[in-house]
Parts: structure tokens; sequence; C-alpha cells
């Protein structure tokens, strides 16, 4: 045998030695690497995104699936806890009930939003030129009233969820249908938008993330079916609000990272991911959700920061003005409570079926609807309504009409209170301006504020500056919808100038946005005339709490009466898109979730487990895609 032929034979053994020493180290249950080094790069990129998570967390549904799913896993984002000790109270958070209801001016301005609907309805022809008559609800009354139900079943055939074994919590669609008798208490763990922190038992941050970290866990495994020990090799990326707090984040993150033990996050805004979503490159981004409204605008993948609005508002508002509606009316279901979860569910259903925004759809109309609850018969009522189902959601426009006192309505995105792990925050920039800078900047300010049009002028100083950053956003307020600011004077002049900001805010917050002029001011706070132009010519409205028939013809009217004049005859078309590419509204801002799973640029924006334990919240400063 040559010299050459024995180093063939040679390796040719240790080929086959090594091949035998991966098949053993195969069977012993190593793992092997997610990414094969010799994958072709499309086949790569799909085993990439198989391994990320899509985790979008609302108030009422938690969204979420792999990045290569085609829809996402949505279950109800709710826990039921068992009680540590017998005899204990039982704690339950509302659902359609909510602080500021019962306050003696509450009806008074429940009845004087009604009137402002009525006048709506009656001013806006139907599509036939004529007005339309209001029906009132005493018509419907005294039909109601007389109705009882027929039974259809002996069982309803839904069951309460079965608790015999005890279980630690029940999550989900299971939570939902836990016997009241049961000795568990009802979390949900997000309220209007931000974590559900509040004075009672598991309203603390700790157990808030707690009941999290459990029913996304729960999820994971149910749904996804990934054990909890194989989340090291997966990646999650977590959609947050536009009006986030950076401490509620920063404590999800470290949750994901050293708690759950994904490898790596990324953190992204829900508007930007609805735009990806939706496959437009801008838009201003409506979200009506269950708890919550917000709005804002988003260019080329960045959310500006001026246009972001929250309004405490959404569904379920909707969902118990109907019912209120429906009792003036003789709702024939006389035993329904706002505080039964199963009610609440119901409720929520006859307004998915019934409720609508089309003015073409006018007087008396008979309905029929089941109620099917546990350890209850089946039972078929009939019901004849009337403008009700105009009123209800119509309500989102005349936020009066939802009877809610006292409670701060609209939020604007406010200044970090600052972290001690993050000093190089906005604070510190402030803090080491430049002498000079800061007198610069004080020049431009005097010159912007003595322009007609009063913060216009700063505002968009602000926004092709750093200042976007180190000012707090309450001086950022639109100039021509004073009655929006100022408090219901219907005039056009800009704030005073010896008002102070703080009074500004304090009352522009104070007052309840009707959500057409939301979208007016948001739109009017964007820095540029081309800006503005481009964000009236594409309206996207995502969630589920707009779903009605004729919503996108009955949004689009209200913009195009209201919009400045200026603008009227500049854009060309206002447009309001409600579902892009025939899709659920919910599930857009999670499918943008999973879109940007796959973007290349995505790869600069991976925060690493190893990192966060190093630098912690700095790494959100160094990686987030919006201005942390």
């Amino acid at each position: 045998m040559t010299q050459a032929e024995k180093g063939e034979a040679a390796a040719a053994e240790n080929g086959k030695d090594k091949e035998r020493g991966d098949k053993e180290k195969e069977q012993r249950g190593t793992k092997r690497p997610i990414v094969p080094a010799a994958v072709p790069d499309s086949l790569q990129e799909q085993i990439q995104s198989n391994f990320i998570v899509v985790i979008h967390p609302g108030s009422m549904t938690l969204r979420l699936g792999r990045a290569t799913d085609t829809l996402p896993v949505s279950i109800p984002h709710i826990i039921a806890r068992k009680h540590k000790q017998q005899g204990q109270p039982t704690y339950k958070d509302s659902w359609l009930l909510r602080e500021g209801l019962n306050k003696p001016e509450s009806t008074e301005q429940r009845q004087n939003g009604l009137k402002m609907v009525d006048q709506a309805i009656w001013s806006k022809k139907m599509s036939n030129g004529a007005r339309r008559i209001p029906v009132s609800p005493d018509q419907a009354r005294s039909y109601n009233r007389q109705m009882r139900p027929a039974i259809l079943d002996h069982s309803s055939g839904t069951k309460w969820t079965n608790t015999a074994h005890h279980p630690e919590y029940v999550i989900g669609e299971e939570a939902l249908y836990v016997n009241p008798l049961d000795c568990y208490n009802i979390h949900w763990p997000i309220r209007r938008g931000q974590l559900n922190l509040h004075p009672g038992p598991g309203g603390s941050l700790t157990a808030v993330l707690a009941d999290l970290e459990i029913i996304w866990s729960y999820a994971i495994q149910k749904y996804l079916e990934i054990p909890l020990k194989d989340l090291k090799y997966y990646r999650c990326i977590l959609l947050v609000p536009d009006i986030y707090n950076k401490q509620h984040v920063k404590e999800i993150v470290n949750m994901i990272l050293m708690k759950m033990g994904f490898s790596g996050i990324v953190v992204h805004q829900e508007s930007v991911c609805a735009t990806f979503g939706s496959g437009l490159s801008s838009a201003c981004v409506v979200d009506v959700g269950d708890q919550k409204t917000s709005v804002c605008c988003v260019e080329d993948g960045v959310s500006h920061r001026n246009t972001r609005l929250r309004l405490a508002y959404g569904g379920s508002d909707v969902s118990r003005c109907f019912y209120w509606l429906m009792q003036r009316a003789g709702f024939p279901y006389r035993d329904c409570q706002l505080a039964k979860k199963t009610d609440c569910l119901l409720l929520q259903h006859l307004k998915e079926i019934f409720c609508h925004l089309d003015q073409d759809l006018s007087g008396l109309k008979d309905h029929e609807f089941q109620v099917r609850h546990p350890d209850s018969p089946a039972l078929l009522y009939q019901l004849r309504l009337g403008d009700e189902k105009l009123q209800a959601p119509m309500a989102l426009f005349y936020p009066a009409t939802f009877g809610i006192v006292g409670q701060k309505m609209t939020l604007l995105q406010q200044r970090s209170q600052g972290d001690p792990e993050d000093p190089h925050d906005e604070h510190y920039l402030l803090a080491t301006q430049s002498k000079q800078e800061q007198s610069a900047k004080a020049t431009a300010d005097r010159k912007s504020m003595s322009k007609p049009g009063g913060f216009e002028g700063e505002l968009r100083g602000q926004s092709a500056s750093v200042g976007e950053n180190l000012y707090p956003p309450e001086v950022e307020l639109g100039p021509s919808h004073g009655d929006c600011i100022i408090g219901g004077n219907e005039s056009e002049e800009p704030l005073t100038t010896h008002m102070s900001r703080k009074t500004a805010v304090s009352q522009f917050e104070g007052k309840a946005l009707g959500l057409d002029k939301a979208i007016l001011h948001s739109i009017d706070c964007c820095a540029s005339d081309d800006t503005k132009k481009k964000m009236y010519s594409s309206i996207l409205v995502v969630g589920g709490g707009l779903m009605f028939h004729k919503a996108q013809e009955f949004l689009q009217h209200r913009i195009l009466n209201k919009m400045p004049p200026s603008f009227r005859r500049v854009v060309e078309n206002v447009e309001v898109i409600t579902r892009p590419k025939d899709m659920d509204p919910r599930l857009i801002a999670w499918k943008g979730g999973a879109v940007l799973a796959c973007l290349d640029t995505t790869q600069e924006l991976w925060i690493y487990q190893r990192e966060w334990q190093r630098f912690g919240v700095r790494m959100l400063r160094e990686r987030a895609a919006f201005v942390w």
C-alpha cells in the first residue's frame, strides 16, 4: 500500500469514527445547534423564525405564537388563583365595571352625552338624502317588558370549570368559568394598557408579574407545545404599548429573560408593528382595544413621540353603554349583572352581533338571543331594539355617554421618573447640555413662541433635534384644536401664553376626547405639513373595539368633516383602513411582530440574556428600535 493510499484509508477511518461519535452523542441527548452550518439561507431563516415566539399581551386577550405561524393563539388574559387560607374573602378584578360610574354627576353626564349622540344622528342624512327618524326607547319598552323567556333545553350545555382537584391556578377560558362559589381570586394582570397595580390582593408589582409569568408559561407549554426547559433555545419578540411605563417594561423584560429563560428579546411598539403587519410604510394608527384606545402617527417604522395619545376607554365601555341603553328599552333578561363574568361575556356578544354604525339602518327591529349559563336551563329571549344599536358605538365619539366622572381619560407620553440603573437618560442629557446649546435653544424657543400658532414652531424644532427626548411631551400639544386642550370651547385660538403648560396638560388629560378629535389632535402634532398629509391619507384602525358594520365609512365622514379647512383643500383623499389585506384587525399588530422577526435589520436589535445580566436596562437604551 502506497503512502497516499494509507493516508486515504486513515482519513476514511477517522471519518467513520467521527460519525460514530456523533451518533453516540445524539443518542446521549446532546442538543444540536439550532441552525446547522450547511443549511441554505432561505431554510435557515425559516428555522430561525420557528425558534422565535411573538407575544402581544392585551388587557383582555393574550396573543402569542411562533413567528412562522399563520395565526396566533388567542386566550383571555386572566388567571384565577386559589385562596391561600380557608375563609378568606374573595377578590375579583372587575371587567365591565370601573371607577367613576357611580358619582352623583354620572347620570347627568350620560344623559348629556346621549343628547349629543342623538343630535349627531339626526344631523347626518341617510344615503337617500332623508333625515333619520329617531326612535324613542318607550316604543320598545312596553313590548320588551312583557317578554318572557322560552326554555330551549333544561341543560344549558355549559359547565363551571372543574376545580375538584383544587388546582393552584386556572387560566384563560377556564378562569372565566370558575364557579363564583369556589374559593378563587380573579385577576386581569393588564388593565387599560398597563400593569394592573392596585392596593387589593394580588395588586403589587411582584404579584402581577408572577401572574403574567404563569399565564404566558402555561400558554407556551399548552398551545405552542414548547417545554419550559427548552426556552433557552428560543427568542422572544414582545409588543408594548406606544405610551409605556419604563419601569414596567424593564421588569417584564427581566422576567422573560431571567425567569422564563428565553435566550434573547426584541421589544417593539404596537403601533409600529401594526404598520408592519398591514404593509404600510406610514400611517396614523388607531388601536381600539377592550380597555383603552391609543392613537399615534408612525412614519417609516418610527412612532412620533409627540403624536401619542391614550384614551381610557374601549370596547368594554361600549358593551356597558349598550347594556344601559337596552335597560332603558326594557331589556327582558332582568337577572343580568355587570359583576358576573358570564353576563359580561353575553353583553360583549350582544354588542358584537347587534351594534353597527350604519345611518341607513333605522326603525324598530325584533331580535332574539340565547342565555346559556352553567347550572341553568338554556333560555331564548325576544328583544325589540331601535336606535340603541347605533347609539352605543357612537359613544366612542361622544365619551361623555359612558358616564365616567373624575378619572384621567386622556394620557400623553409622560416624562420618565429616572432609573438609578440607567444614568444616561434624558435627565442626564438635559443636565449635561452645554450652556451654549441651552441658550441657543432658548432663543429658538422665544422666536417660535412669537410666531402665530403657539407651540407649533417649538414642536417642529424639537422633532428634528435631540430635544424630542429631553423635554416632557406635555409641551407638545398641537395648536389648531384649542377646544381639545382648553376644555370644550369651539374656538380655534391657540393656548394663551400666560397659561402654564402644566395647567394646559392637566385640563387636556382630564377631558375625555372623542375618537375623531383624538385622531385629528394626533395628526396635528406631526412636525410638518407633508407628514400630516401623509397621515390623513392613511388612517389605520386596528384592535377589536371598532369592528362594527360601516365603521370605516362613518369614521371617514367624521374626519373629513372635522379636519382643518387648509388640509381639506390639499389632501386628495382621506382614507380609513379597517381591514388591510382583508385581515382580522385584532391580529395585525401580532402579525407585524412576526414580520419583524424575519427582517434583516432585526438582527441588530436582539438583547441577549447574558448582556441583560451584565448591563440591565441600559441594553434597552442601546438596542430598542424606538427612543427609550
